[in-house]
C-alpha cells in the first residue's frame, strides 16, 4: 500500500528532474516517518535507518530515484528515431544563460554520470539499443552509486 498511494505520488516524474541533495534528504526524512509510523514505532524505540529500510524492503531515496531515472533514459534512448523524446535527450540549445539560473541542469549531471562510469554519451545510446546489455549498465551504475551513498 505504502509503495503503490504514497511513493508513487511522491516520485512521480522524479527521473525528469534535477535532485539536490536537500530535496532528497527531506523525501527520505518524509518516507522514514511514514515507515516508522506504519510500522508504529515510537521514538523511544531506537532504530537505525538502515534496520529501518531492511525490515520494510526499502532502499535509499537516492537509489530509487536513479534506477528510476535510468530506466526511463533507457526506454526513451530505445525509441524509434523520429521520437521527440529521444530528439529531445540529444537537443542542445545555444546562447547565454540568464542571471540567476542554475548552472548545473539535468542533462550536465547525467553527462558526469555516464563520465563517471569511463563512457561517453554515445556508447551509452549504442549500449541502450540492446535490452539486456542496458540492463547490465543500469545495475553496474546503480550499485556503484548505492555503496558511494552509504
Amino acid at each position: 500500500m505504502f509503495n503503490t498511494n504514497v511513493k508513487s505520488v511522491l516520485l512521480y516524474a522524479c527521473e525528469t528532474r534535477k535532485t539536490t541533495i536537500q530535496i532528497t534528504k527531506k523525501l527520505q526524512i518524509f518516507i522514514n516517518r511514514c515507515l516508522r509510523l506504519l510500522m508504529n514505532l515510537k521514538w523511544t524505540n531506537k532504530i537505525t535507518n538502515e534496520e529501518l529500510w531492511r525490515v520494510t524492503k526499502q532502499k535509499p531515496i537516492e537509489v530509487q530515484i536513479e534506477r528510476r531515472k535510468w530506466n526511463w533514459i533507457g526506454h526513451t534512448l530505445h525509441k524509434e528515431t523520429g521520437a521527440i523524446e529521444k530528439t529531445a535527450l540529444d537537443w542542445n540549445p545555444q546562447g547565454y544563460r540568464r542571471r540567476g539560473r542554475l548552472k548545473r541542469m539535468w542533462r550536465r549531471t547525467i553527462e558526469d554520470e555516464i563520465r563517471s562510469t569511463g563512457r561517453s554519451w554515445n556508447e551509452v545510446k549504442g549500449i541502450a539499443g540492446d535490452r539486456n546489455a542496458w540492463k547490465l549498465f543500469m545495475d553496474a551504475l546503480c550499485t556503484t552509486r548505492s555503496k558511494r551513498i552509504r
